[in-house]
Order: C-alpha cells, then structure tokens, then sequence
C-alpha cells in the first residue's frame, strides 16, 4: 500500500524535502556557531538549505534509452 504513495512525485519530493530540512536542522544544532556563520547561525537558513538540497536530490531523473541507433558507429 504504501508503495502506491512513494510512486507519486509530489509525495517523494516532499520526503526528499522532510528528510532535508531534518538534516539541515541537526547541522544548525550539532555543527552550527553562534555568530559570524552567516549560513550556521541561523536555524532557519540551514532548515531552508537543507529542504532545498532535499528537494533538489528527489527530482525525477530522465531515464537512460537504450536507442542503438543514437550511438557512434566506428568505422
């Protein structure tokens, strides 16, 4: 059942995006300073950075065709 759901685009980029903005929020809070990180500083700036970078990497990818045809044929 719930395979029906991840094959939904919106559904896995909005896990991609979850599951970024969590790891964007354990930076700010393990790894972040306290002043002068313009990025680090701020919990919703690495939140944010972390969603778009989650977001980014859940994009559906074009699918290699195998096309004979479109390959160089050597002499």
């Amino acid at each position: 059942m719930i395979d029906k759901y991840i094959k939904n685009k919106f559904v896995k980029l909005g896990l991609y995006g979850m599951i970024g903005g969590l790891i964007g929020y354990a930076y700010y809070y393990y790894v972040g300073c306290s002043n002068g990180c313009p990025l680090s500083s701020n919990w919703y700036i690495t939140t944010g950075y972390g969603f778009a970078s989650g977001l980014l990497l859940g994009m559906p990818q074009k699918k290699k065709t195998d096309n004979p045809e479109n390959e160089s044929k050597t002499v």
